[in-house]
């Protein structure tokens, strides 16, 4: 539920701010707020518990795509690393893959000079292997900017660079699990 600095009600409210930005109705957005799934960034997760967890939710509502974090989590917060790594154990060990359940992209995690060169990352990424690109138009990254923004929680300084520089608001590239 986002509650390391204990405001996991204020972060709930602010998540479901950003996906209404971004046209995700309320009812379409499910916070799993769990007692052995701390939101600590020093935390792995229980790998089991999150991939139960994660595929009752696929199940329930008829999930056919889930894009999530590759090995790295973006940024190695530890949580981003066990959902990925859960997903991971998902599909490989319990054969949670197509035609049986939903396809799994995983966003690339990139080195700290690319996470922060913006839209000159769109000439990398396209001449780098991937199997999905999304490159965000103008609109489309203004958009993410104000979903992000309604995290006003979590934007201290750095965010506010991330704002401005990160290649992530402008493209994503992506591998099949």
């Amino acid at each position: 539920s986002g509650n390391y600095y204990h405001q996991g009600e204020i972060r709930k409210k602010e998540l479901e701010q950003s996906c209404c930005v971004l046209g995700i109705p309320a009812s379409d957005v499910t916070v799993i707020d769990h007692r052995d799934l701390p939101d600590n960034p020093a935390v792995e997760w229980d790998t089991q518990l999150l991939a139960t967890l994660v595929l009752k939710h696929i199940e329930a509502k008829n999930i056919n795509l889930v894009v999530t974090f590759d090995a790295g989590g973006v940024s190695g917060h530890a949580n981003h690393v066990s959902l990925h790594t859960a997903v991971r154990y998902s599909v490989c060990t319990l054969l949670w893959v197509p035609p049986w359940g939903c396809r799994v992209l995983v966003l690339e995690s990139v080195n700290l000079f690319r996470k922060y060169i913006s839209f000159l990352d769109v000439l990398i990424s396209c001449l780098l292997p991937r199997d999905a690109l999304f490159i965000l138009t103008e609109e489309e990254t203004e958009q993410a900017k104000r979903a992000m923004r309604c995290h006003r929680s979590q934007l201290l300084w750095f965010r506010h660079l991330y704002l401005l520089f990160s290649r992530y608001l402008v493209v994503n590239s992506l591998r099949l699990l």
